[in-house]
């Protein structure tokens, strides 16, 4: 792991210990899947959606503001993408901070919207890339990359069930390919997923 990922791990500790000492805390697990949303700058490839998933610990803090909230995780994050005969796969350890805003809909049930930065730390190297074709030469996975989460979902008692996307801003992999007249060009990717999760609180 470079200086920059730990510098980043350094920030992120940093906000979730700058939590307001009259904040509740609650910790807890979380886990789903995601649907990869493969996007390329070239147009010469095109990536089908392939389920992967997600799972780690989170912890949950409510505010001394009515219905906000702050939740945090750390989460082994693998998704999956499929480029006609060749199948991509990025592990990372994903760590999403969302800001929630809730709505009680009764004493324990509760709706909420939630949204913030997910900072991911990749664990893949050119091994995960299975029966790549001729024409795609090299594949490297950047070492960390900076997304957003947007999402909803519902609060029962010690359970929650949610669903977001998740955008990535600049690229998740470098690689090169030979065009359609055998020139050696350069391409980057970005993996988006869609994400549906269930977590459960102590």
């Amino acid at each position: 792991m470079g200086r920059k990922s730990f510098a980043t791990i350094l920030v992120v500790l940093a906000m979730m210990l700058g939590v307001d000492a009259d904040a509740q805390v609650k910790f807890g697990l979380k886990a789903g899947i995601n649907a990869t949303d493969m996007k390329f700058n070239t147009s010469v490839f095109k990536a089908d959606n392939r389920i992967g998933f997600f799972a780690g610990p989170t912890v949950k803090f409510t505010l001394p503001i009515v219905g906000l909230n702050v939740d945090a995780s750390a989460l082994y994050d693998q998704r999956e993408a499929k480029t006609e005969d060749e199948k991509l796969t990025s592990k990372s350890i994903a760590v999403p901070i969302n800001l929630r805003y809730s709505i009680g809909l009764g004493s324990t049930t509760a709706f909420y919207l939630f949204a913030g930065p997910q900072f991911a730390f990749n664990l893949s190297d050119n091994k995960d890339v299975k029966g790549v074709k001729e024409d795609i030469q090299s594949w490297k996975w950047k070492d960390s990359h900076f997304s957003v989460n947007v999402g909803a979902g519902f609060t029962f008692n010690h359970i929650e069930v949610f669903a977001n996307y998740n955008v990535v801003f600049g690229k998740t992999s470098e690689f090169d390919f030979k065009n359609t007249v055998d020139v050696l060009m350069e391409g980057t990717s970005r993996a988006n997923a869609w994400q549906m999760g269930l977590a459960y609180f102590f």
